[in-house]
């Protein structure tokens, strides 16, 4: 086990821990508001709002922020005394200026933000930044210092994690497939256009998807990188999208497939429908065989892995009172 320190070194009180991610409606009838601020204020056209009705209702509402809290409630029991760890939502209740609120009550001068993303860029990711920011803010002199986590992209115990829950997909396959059933790797796809800004963060994808290969001990000619859940917005989006693999894959003779998401932690929309739904129907459709991999929710391994992300920014962050910047890092004060 990762070990964890008892707390930051001069800091008096709890350190704060807040899990941020995107967040999800409420209902259905929640949906318009989630889309808008999702969309930066612009409201969705009447078609989006129907289709992404129609999603969620076949998932039957997404668990992303009940998972969430599983996940931090796990971190703080692993962590222990000495931690306090809520949530934040970017678009949702309950949001990033509840979670700083509620570790300021707590009496935690200071806060370690994790993006529960693995690959991190300051362009993608600015928007966490920014929310902190404005959350800290609408706290005011009570708001605790916060250090934002930088990637964890090659984590052990969240690349083990991954390549377990591979073996465990291959498995459940028909033993004459499980020997050469290729595994595609995805994550979510970007415009063109952001993706050519961030060489960093493409970089850091491949080496999850190289790492999270080898540790399930898959040759390379069995595995492929590919993206997922491109938006619908205009423009052109990253390529290859799993659609594009699926036709080639079988033509080349296969008749089974695995998608493993390297990039989500948890499940939401992107695993419930658009690879447990729309993914499987693809490849039924092509003549193959489909598994994908369980997503890692609140998993023990996962939770050991924000444990380290934990540890290694109060390492290498700045103490209460040196505000310099933390290696890695991005640093509200």
């Amino acid at each position: 086990m990762t070990p964890v320190p008892p707390g930051a070194p001069g800091v008096s009180g709890p350190v704060g821990v807040i899990l941020m991610t995107y967040g999800s409606p409420s209902d259905l009838d929640d949906l318009p508001r989630y889309l808008s601020a999702v969309r930066g204020g612009r409201a969705p056209d009447p078609e989006l709002l129907t289709e992404f009705t129609r999603r969620y209702r076949l998932i039957g509402g997404s668990p992303l922020v009940r998972i969430t809290a599983e996940q931090a409630a796990a971190l703080e029991a692993r962590l222990g005394s000495g931690y306090r760890v809520v949530t934040g939502m970017r678009f949702s209740e309950p949001s990033i200026t509840s979670g700083l609120a509620d570790l300021a009550a707590a009496g935690c001068p200071l806060v370690v933000g994790i993006i529960l993303s693995p690959q991190y860029s300051e362009l993608i990711m600015g928007g966490y930044l920014r929310a902190i920011g404005a959350a800290r803010a609408e706290v005011g002199a009570d708001a605790p210092r916060v250090v934002v986590a930088g990637a964890w992209h090659l984590q052990p115990a969240f690349i083990a994690a991954i390549a377990a829950r591979i073996r465990e997909a291959i498995g459940r396959l028909p033993e004459p497939e499980r020997g050469e059933v290729p595994v595609l790797l995805t994550a979510h796809s970007l415009p063109r256009r952001v993706a050519e800004q961030e060489p960093g963060y493409l970089r850091q994808l491949d080496e999850t998807a190289t790492a999270v290969a080898q540790a399930a001990g898959l040759e390379r000619a069995r595995w492929h990188f590919c993206w997922q859940s491109a938006g619908h917005e205009p423009g052109e989006w990253m390529t290859p999208d799993f659609a594009d693999l699926v036709p080639r894959l079988r033509a080349e003779g296969h008749r089974a497939v695995v998608v493993a998401p390297i990039q989500f932690l948890a499940d939401h929309l992107e695993t419930l429908y658009d690879v447990a739904i729309g993914a499987r129907e693809q490849a039924e459709a092509a003549g193959m065989a489909f598994e994908q991999i369980r997503a890692l929710n609140a998993d023990p391994a996962l939770v050991e892995a924000l444990a380290g992300v934990v540890a290694e920014t109060l390492r290498d962050g700045p103490s209460a009172g040196a505000p310099a910047e933390a290696r890695g890092s991005a640093t509200a004060a």
